[in-house]
């Protein structure tokens, strides 16, 4: 059979190819989840260690976005007379979009690739191999504790996202005009049902399981030594960016089939 570089899918063919792969690799992950032992210890190692490291990037990046945004659409809003709509205006499309989508980009990038190529470097230097001998699950230690931990670890990042961009945005509101915390967080949160955030967290756990699977399945397909570490890493991003915004577009469909 012809050795595909999934690194980069050149052809029809080789993408249907991939899809079936980790279609495979999906279900046989399902299928270990169930076994016994559950591994408790390494999923909440793996949730502390997924959050840690992506809470510094995700506080920058949401907290920037929620100020230029406030700042850009402040004047033009108060042209309008509608100035006193800017905190809900934000509110209901950082919890809606940005701050799932984003929140799960910066994951891709820190978290998503580093299990690409952990697991990669692990299957190149045989460790996982090591462990198929001395008796260990590999697929449920290396591949269902980390899809389990970013399944779950990605909502909360999303929700505390969403605490940082209005934060920023509530201080971008007050650069020329004056409003209480308590009365913007009344403003922000006016309007908003559960149609706006059930949603957003359903998805970020739709997120969080397509970027631990992704890393997963390009790490075990790993070759080639340190290039195929490397290649495993971007295959991730690559991959991963694509069923977010894949998976972002038909939740939003469904969000407005639902609601309309």
């Amino acid at each position: 059979m012809k050795e595909i570089n999934w690194a980069s899918i050149g052809s029809v063919k080789e993408f249907f190819a991939l899809v079936g792969e980790m279609t495979v690799f999906a279900f046989h992950s399902f299928l270990h989840a169930f076994r016994k032992p559950f591994e408790g210890a390494e999923i909440l190692r793996q949730m502390f260690l997924m959050g840690y490291k992506s809470l510094f990037l995700i506080s920058i990046t949401i907290f920037i976005i929620g100020l230029v945004i406030t700042i850009q659409l402040a004047p033009k809003m108060e042209d309008l007379g509608a100035v006193a709509l800017v905190p809900n205006m934000l509110a209901v499309s950082l919890i809606r979009e940005v701050g799932p989508v984003l929140t799960a980009l910066v994951c891709t990038g820190k978290v998503g690739s580093a299990i690409g190529a952990e697991i990669g470097s692990m299957k190149i230097t045989e460790q996982i191999d090591a462990m198929e001998v001395s008796g260990v699950d590999h697929y449920k230690y290396l591949v269902v504790s980390r899809i389990i931990a970013l399944t779950f670890t990605l909502p909360l990042l999303t929700i505390y996202g969403f605490a940082v961009g209005l934060t920023g945005s509530f201080l971008a509101y007050n650069l020329e005009r004056e409003i209480s915390a308590p009365l913007f967080m009344i403003s922000a949160f006016a309007n908003m049902n559960s149609y706006d955030v059930i949603p957003s967290l359903v998805k970020s756990l739709f997120f969080g399981y397509t970027i631990a699977l992704t890393g997963s399945f390009f790490g075990y397909k790993a070759n080639k030594g340190a290039i195929g570490v490397g290649e495993a890493a971007n295959a991730t991003i690559f991959y991963s960016f694509l069923m977010i915004f894949f998976i972002d577009m038909l939740a939003a469909e469904i969000t407005h089939y639902l609601t309309h």
